[in-house]
């Protein structure tokens, strides 16, 4: 089997209610999402054993609903990146598309359609962005659902250090760059990273502003030496001041180490008030779906490659792997007050060396958390897409 040409199938939303401003109201919700895997050398051999039981379920459960008249499409495809590598990509767009492209960039945690394109009315972020007429991309770094799994991903996480660099990232963001740029004769691609994401969004900005429109920045950390409150988790504990590089080149999480740091930091003790638990449900179930091995372990994890922990380690430090004067577009640098990755120090500096961006706009979202855009619309969603949206279209 080879599926490593492009591939396209179409699924349908239905209109639901939201209360995002700029989109009048209107968003698309999922009727139906089928995640097709790239039979890769970096993941055959987990193929070969058959796809988990959860991942079943949910992708019979979404095939029997009924599409309503309204459409926001999508297509899946695969884009070339390093030799032996295929970045997997989603395209969400509406009928309506006449606003510059999109490009979605997950971060240290879920891939990119567990992280923006959730099966749950009104919580789909590419929808919402897409129905605001621009075509969105959701793109997978290798490791990551889909796209290849280097074959380290598949040696026991001890055998190998911290795996997938920002480089590698870099390299891999640039490739779906350019496979959208041929779309669009050529046109800038605004980024949307989020966390870790955003890190990466920018490194590569700093190297290719001549190929991108706008950046946006969300909850992102960047190479600012001062407290933050992950670190000691991060570090050695016979070596205080030194990463521990002891686990390897990946990590396991299981779903509720998946939501365990969303539950600590949402201020009230019935989480519900902050945030629909259908988007709970939806975001720990397409996390380990998109790992074909997580139920031959249990409790069912998926494998997060960890190189983002050690580079974030070093970032917290005040360790940099881009320069922000280096950035010479427009740039929207936003962060959730109540996020526990970013600090308000990466807010302000930030602000202050990005000399060279012809506009610079940074915002703390009041009682936004770290996955803000799927909390409640109140709780930071509506104003997290509003302040992306009014920024790309100034």
């Amino acid at each position: 089997m080879k599926l490593l040409h492009s591939f396209q199938t179409f699924w349908i939303r239905n209109r639901g209610l939201s209360a995002t401003l700029l989109l009048g109201g209107l968003s698309c919700t999922l009727i139906g999402v089928t995640q097709l895997p790239e039979p890769s050398a970096g993941n055959a051999t987990a193929l070969a054993s058959g796809w988990s039981k959860t991942f079943a379920q949910e992708r019979d459960r979404i095939s029997q609903r009924t599409p309503a008249s309204s459409q926001i499409e999508r297509s899946d495809f695969f884009v070339p990146s390093d030799p032996g590598i295929q970045i997997a990509v989603r395209e969400v767009r509406s009928r309506n598309t006449s606003q510059v492209p999109i490009l979605l960039i997950h971060g240290g945690g879920p891939g990119g359609t567990a992280s923006f394109d959730l099966d749950v009315p009104g919580y789909s972020l590419a929808a919402d962005f897409a129905q605001a007429g621009h075509p969105i991309y959701v793109m997978n770094l290798r490791g990551w659902e889909n796209s290849t799994r280097p074959d380290v991903i598949n040696q026991p996480p001890e055998n190998n250090p911290p795996a997938i660099t920002s480089e590698e990232a870099v390299r891999d963001i640039g490739a779906v760059v350019d496979a959208i740029r041929q779309r669009y004769q050529g046109e800038p691609v605004a980024l949307v990273g989020w966390a870790t994401g955003g890190h990466w969004a920018g490194m590569y900005t700093s190297q290719n502003n001549d190929k991108v429109s706008h950046l946006v920045m969300l909850n992102s950390l960047y190479g600012v030496d001062a407290p933050w409150e992950l670190r000691s988790s991060f570090e050695d504990p016979n070596n205080p001041g030194t990463f521990d590089t002891s686990g390897g080149a990946y990590r396991l999480n299981d779903a509720e180490g998946l939501i365990a740091q969303w539950n600590r930091t949402i201020p009230v003790e019935d989480k519900s008030q902050w945030r629909d638990s259908r988007v709970v449900e939806a975001y720990q179930q397409a996390a380990l779906a998109s790992d074909p091995t997580s139920e031959t372990r249990n409790p069912p994890s998926m494998r997060i490659p960890a190189a983002y922990r050690l580079e974030s380690y070093n970032l917290s430090k005040g360790q940099k792997y881009w320069e922000a004067a280096d950035i010479t577009v427009p740039t929207l640098v936003l962060r959730g007050e109540l996020d526990f990755w970013s600090r308000p120090g990466d807010l302000q500096a930030l602000e202050a060396e990005l000399t060279n961006a012809p506009r610079v706009e940074t915002v703390t979202i009041p009682d936004g958390t770290h996955y803000l855009f799927n909390d409640r619309p109140e709780r930071g969603r509506d104003r997290f897409i509003q302040e992306v949206l009014s920024f790309i279209r100034a």
